[in-house]
């Protein structure tokens, strides 16, 4: 699955969430967008990297500069 965030998404549509299922998330392209965890800083994401997001964590994406585009693999 592929999720695209582009750079006018309104802040208010980046809520804090969690998903039912591990995922593992591939940034395809994207600049100064981070992700945040419950309880812990931003993370940078960077392009080509891969990042784990733990069923049922809290977390949510902080907006960017750029248009980000994301795959999404649920585990």
């Amino acid at each position: 699955m592929y999720r695209l965030f582009t750079k006018n998404v309104n802040e208010n549509e980046l809520v804090w969430h969690r998903d039912k299922k591990d995922r593992v998330v591939y940034v395809l392209y994207g600049n100064e967008w981070y992700i945040q965890y419950e309880n812990a800083l931003p993370i940078k994401l960077i392009k080509n990297k891969k990042y784990f997001i733990p069923k049922e964590t809290y977390h949510r994406v902080l907006k960017g500069k750029t248009n980000l585009l994301i795959k999404i693999k649920e585990c």
